[in-house]
């Protein structure tokens, strides 16, 4: 099989890092981006990496390193969403100025990147998206209201663009982690810095209990990469993949609630249209 051309944003750690690195043991190339290019200098050497800075937030950052990346390697077959950070905070005490900072990073550079990339894809009639969403983008958690929103956008996003890109053979999957071994509940988060006193128990508990709990998940990012380079060879991969069992089983649920209210409310909801009169005067 032909070596891919990978193009990874947010490669300093976590599942960035795990997946250049198992790239690299797999014979792929690789555009290996960070904001700074110091965390990732250990690739410099290999003549099957293109080191090159990129901080999604910035347009002209990501123009530069999608040309080097053509220039370099000729193409683009392979775009991993990576790059982003969490945010945690009840709504009442967030402060909005850092949750836009985190959305620019999670939602809109996801955006700006897939979009640069886009025409080299569309030009081959091929290539694969796969966006690091999480179990945040399918259920919400008390504390992480923000980032479970930036989360469901790249979803919602992605579903709407895999089927638009489906004509020219492009295939896209949002990966779904749980709890894994990554910085993000370590230091790629922020969390509100003003507190009240009501969201104790529940919203301040949870966040305390991911906190608590960082670097010490369950989750393995180097099986992680493992899995996203076997979707990467599938003729078909998946538009969702769950990652963990935390995933598998927290999405489970929130698809048996989903339809349970569905059914619950389901004549009420079938009788909204025109000549459903009738049915509301009774």
């Amino acid at each position: 099989m032909a070596s891919k051309v990978w193009f990874v944003t947010g490669t300093s750690s976590g599942f960035g890092k795990a997946i250049v690195e198992e790239l690299l043991r797999k014979g792929e190339k690789v555009v290996a981006t960070a904001r700074t290019t110091q965390k990732i200098s250990q690739w410099q050497d290999n003549e099957n990496v293109l080191i090159q800075k990129l901080d999604v937030t910035d347009q002209n950052e990501i123009k530069v390193a999608v040309n080097a990346a053509v220039k370099k390697f000729g193409t683009i077959d392979v775009l991993v969403n990576n790059a982003g950070w969490g945010y945690f905070s009840s709504l009442e005490e967030a402060n909005l100025l850092e949750a836009k900072k985190m959305f620019e990073a999670n939602f809109w550079g996801l955006s700006a990147v897939t979009q640069a990339v886009l025409p080299i894809m569309r030009k081959n009639r091929s290539g694969y998206i796969i966006n690091t969403s999480s179990i945040a983008g399918l259920i919400g958690d008390a504390g992480l209201g923000f980032y479970n929103a930036s989360k469901h956008a790249v979803e919602g996003l992605m579903k709407a663009v895999a089927q638009e890109v489906k004509p020219f053979s492009i295939k896209v999957t949002n990966i779904e982690p749980g709890p894994f071994r990554t910085k993000w509940a370590g230091s790629s988060h922020a969390s509100s810095k003003e507190t009240i006193s009501d969201y104790d128990q529940v919203t301040h508990a949870q966040i305390k209990r991911f906190e608590s709990n960082s670097g010490k998940q369950p989750g393995s990012p180097d099986l992680v990469a493992k899995a996203v380079y076997k979707l990467s060879t599938m003729k078909n991969p998946p538009l969702h993949f769950l990652c963990g069992k935390r995933a598998y089983e927290a999405s489970s649920r929130e698809l048996a609630f989903q339809k349970s209210e569905f059914e619950a409310y389901k004549e009420d909801s079938l009788h909204l249209e025109y000549g459903d009169e009738k049915y509301w005067s009774e």
